[in-house]
């Protein structure tokens, strides 16, 4: 009787490795949450800040810009993670080229070089403001950071 023929490692089956769901849920909402970051930084340098919520010198409800930072936030944590969460999940199974995981590395790495360089110039926005400006930003972006990546890996 012959013995089976082991089969090279060239011509056996790639095996499927288990990537647990929190580790993709967790990478996506910190992803969310420093491009939400990023944009608020950004933002504020642009005039778009968060802290003109906390002003009392103004006479309008709440300030144009104040309002389009939120949302501005919002959109960008919520797709940021879910985002991230795609693209972590095909990562993971191996439907992304080598190319374009270091291409949207680059980007997201670029985006954060810009977020820090804006973070380093001095602020117009009062330090109490400028606090909870921050804080509000980093808790919105938080929750829709975890609202995308969830959506995201409920579908697949």
């Amino acid at each position: 009787m012959h013995a089976p023929l082991a089969l090279s490692y060239k011509q056996s089956m790639a095996e499927t490795t288990f990537f647990p769901r929190r580790l993709i849920r967790a990478g996506a909402m910190i992803s969310g949450v420093l491009l939400a970051l990023a944009v608020h930084m950004l933002g504020a340098r642009y005039g778009l800040d968060l802290g003109g919520l906390w002003r009392s010198d103004t006479h309008n409800f709440m300030p144009a810009g104040a309002a389009v930072a939120w949302w501005l936030i919002a959109t960008v944590g919520f797709s940021g993670g879910y985002f991230t969460a795609t693209l972590m999940d095909s990562a993971v199974s191996g439907q992304i080229p080598q190319g374009m995981r270091q291409f949207l590395i680059a980007i997201g790495v670029l985006v954060l070089a810009g977020a820090a360089q804006a973070a380093s110039a001095p602020s117009a926005i009062p330090t109490i403001s400028g606090v909870l400006a921050g804080l509000a930003a980093l808790c919105l972006g938080a929750v829709m950071a975890f609202c995308g990546a969830h959506f995201a890996l409920r579908k697949s």
